[in-house]
C-alpha cells in the first residue's frame, strides 16, 4: 500500500487551512501556509538534484521551519535524518557519511560545527536563517501533490547508540510513525483540533517528534514550540496560549513543579500530560497532578519503536511508578536470556513486537538480526509485570546513562576520553543527580608521572562531543576494577563521597 507521512499535514490543511498549526511567540503559522512552505521546501530539494530515497539531514531546533523541512523532505519523497543542535563536527560528519545524506539543513546559530561536519563528509549545507530562508522558499513555485511512497519504505533515520561504541539508524517507516502518531494522539493523548500541545520536547527527538509534532498535526491542533525549555519561559507560554497538553521527560515536570513562581500564573487549561525517557518519581507525579489539576501518563518507548511501546491510559487505572500496559496493536512480554517469558513478578527484559517496530537498523544487518532475536525487538530494558499486566522498569541491562532525557552511552565518551594523551584508561558511568536523574561521571586513571585537573578532562571532552555528553563529574583511581578475563567491572566503581 501507498503512504506518505506528510499526508497528515496535507490532509489537515485541507480540513482546516486557516487553523493554527505552530506557534512560537507573538509568530503563528497556519495549517494552509505550514503545507505551503513544505511544498516550496521540496521544489528546492528538486532544483538540487534531489532524488527518492536521498536522505537529507536535519539539524533544527524547535522553530517553524523543522516541520517545513521534515514534511518537505517526506513530500519529496525523501527519508529525514533528524540531528541534535549541540552536535559537533565529528559527529555530525559521521550522521552524514553513514546515512549518505549529501545535504544538511541547519539552524544558522550552529552553522560553523555544522558547516565543517558538512564539508569532512562532502555533504553541501544549507544555512536556515529565517528570514534569508523565508527568502529563497517564497521565490520558488511549490510542488503540488507528494512523491509515492509505499508504507514500509524509509520515512525517518533516527540514530541510537550503543553500547558498542558508533550511533546505529534505526530506519522507520511511513506506516510505523503514521500509526505511531494516530494512536498516541487518539487514545494516550487525546487531543483533537481544539487543542494546544506544548512543543517542549526536542523535535529531532523521537518522542517530541512522534507524539508531539506528528500526532498534534494529524488532527489539526496547535503546536506552541519552546526552543529551549526554561520553566518560566514554559509556564508563560501555558497561560499565554492556553496549553491544554504538555509531553515532557520527568526532571521537566519536576522543574514546573518546584518553580518558585509557579502559581502566579494560570495554568488552569492543562489537562494532559504524558512523560517518558526516563522513570518518573512517584512523588513528582502526585506532585504534578496535585499543583496543576492535571493528569499524568507515565510511557514507554524508544527510537526503534517510533517511539511509543506502552503507556498508562486514561480510561484505565492509572499505576504509577508503572510504563503501563502496550498501545493498541503492540505486544510485549519479559523473557530471560534464552527469550523463554518469565513468571509474572520475575525481572526480564523487555521485547517488543507491532506495528511500530522499526524496519531495521541502516546498513547493519548483524545488529537488525541481533536486536530482532525471533521477531521480537530486544530493547535491553529490565522489567517485571504485575498481576494485571502492568511494565515496571527495574534495570537497564546496558550501561545506557539517562541524563535528563537525553541517552548517553558510556563508550561514546569513553573513546573521546581514550584520545587525550595523558589518561591510561577510563570507565564512564552514572552519578545520581537530583536534577537530572543521572549525571555522567569518569572515572580516569592517567598515564605514570602525569597530572591532569578534573576540569581539564571534562573540556576536552566537551569540545568533542554534544554539550549534555561531557562528563561533570571526574575522579582519578590507580586502576580500574576488572575481572578475571580483563573486563572492566563498572559495578564496582564508586563515584567519590561529594558530587
Amino acid at each position: 500500500m501507498t503512504l506518505n507521512l506528510a499526508s497528515l499535514l496535507t490532509e489537515s490543511a485541507e480540513r482546516s487551512p486557516e487553523a493554527p498549526a505552530i506557534r512560537l511567540g507573538d509568530n503563528e503559522l497556519g495549517y494552509g501556509q505550514l503545507d505551503d512552505l513544505s511544498a516550496r521546501l521540496a521544489t528546492l530539494l528538486r532544483e538540487k538534484g534531489f532524488e527518492s530515497g536521498d536522505r537529507v539531514g536535519v539539524m533544527l531546533p524547535n522553530v517553524p521551519e523543522f516541520p517545513v523541512a521534515y514534511y518537505g523532505v517526506l513530500r519529496a519523497g525523501g527519508v529525514v535524518v533528524p540531528m541534535n543542535v549541540l552536535l559537533k563536527r565529528r559527529e555530525i560528519a559521521f550522521y552524514l557519511e553513514d546515512s549518505g545524506a549529501e545535504l544538511l539543513l541547519a539552524w544558522h546559530g550552529f552553522a560553523e560545527e555544522a558547516r565543517e561536519g558538512a564539508a569532512e563528509a562532502g555533504a553541501e549545507l544549507i544555512e536556515v536563517e529565517p528570514a534569508a530562508f523565508a527568502a529563497t522558499l517564497a521565490g520558488l513555485e511549490p510542488t503540488r501533490g507528494m512523491a509515492e511512497t509505499a508504507e514500509d519504505d524509509t520515512a525517518v533515520i533516527l540514530y541510537t547508540s550503543g553500547t558498542t561504541g558508533k550511533p546505529k539508524g534505526a530506519e522507520l517507516t511511513h506506516v510505523n510513525l503514521h500509526r505511531n502518531a494516530e494512536i498516541s494522539s487518539r487514545t494516550t493523548c487525546e487531543v483533537g483540533p481544539d487543542s494546544v500541545v506544548l512543543g517542549a520536547l526536542p523535535l529531532f527527538h523521537s518522542f517530541g517528534q512522534s507524539v508531539g509534532m506528528n500526532a498534534s498535526l494529524l488532527v489539526g491542533a496547535c503546536l506552541t514550540l519552546v526552543p529551549k525549555f526554561d520553566p518560566g519561559e514554559t509556564l508563560e507560554t501555558m497561560q499565554r496560549d492556553g496549553v491544554t497538553h504538555f509531553y515532557g521527560v520527568p526532571t521537566m515536570f519536576g522543574a514546573l513543579l518546584h518553580h518558585p513562581n509557579r502559581e502566579s500564573f494560570d495554568t488552569s487549561s492543562l489537562r494532559n500530560c504524558v512523560t517518558g525517557g526516563a522513570s518518573m518519581p512517584v512523588e513528582v507525579l502526585h506532585g504534578f497532578e496535585d499543583a496543576f489539576g492535571a493528569v499524568v501518563l507515565e510511557g514507554y518507548g524508544l527510537s526503534e519503536t517510533s517511539p511509543v511501546a506502552s503507556s498508562n491510559h486514561p480510561d484505565m487505572e492509572r499505576k504509577a511508578g508503572s510504563i503501563g500496559t502496550p498501545i493498541e496493536g503492540v505486544e510485549m512480554k519479559v523473557v530471560d536470556e534464552d527469550d523463554n517469558e518469565v513468571a509474572q513478578g520475575e525481572v526480564g527484559e523487555i521485547v517488543i513486537r507491532g506495528h511500530n517496530i522499526m524496519k531495521g537498523y541502516w546498513q547493519r544487518p548483524d545488529a537488525t538480526e541481533e536486536a530482532m532475536r525471533g521477531g521480537w525487538f530486544h530493547s535491553g530494558d529490565m522489567a517485571r509485570t504485575d498481576e494485571e499486566g502492568y511494565f515496571y522498569i527495574v534495570d537497564r541491562k546496558k550501561d545506557l546513562i539517562i541524563r535528563g532525557g537525553y541517552n548517553v552511552y558510556p563508550r561514546e565518551v569513553e573513546e573521546v576520553l581514550f584520545e587525550h594523551p595523558k589518561i591510561r584508561e577510563a570507565a564512564v558511568v552514572g552519578v545520581p543527580h537530583d536534577e537530572w536523574g543521572e549525571e555522567i561521571g569518569a572515572a580516569v586513571v592517567l598515564h605514570d608521572g602525569e597530572e591532569l585537573p578534573p576540569q581539564e578532562v571534562s573540556a576536552y571532552v566537551k569540545e568533542r562531543i554534544a554539550a549534555y555528553k561531557y562528563p561533570r563529574v571526574v575522579w582519578f583511581l590507580d586502576d580500574l576494577p576488572k575481572g578475571p578475563t580483563g573486563k572492566i567491572l563498572k559495578r564496582e566503581i564508586e563515584p567519590p563521597a561529594a558530587v
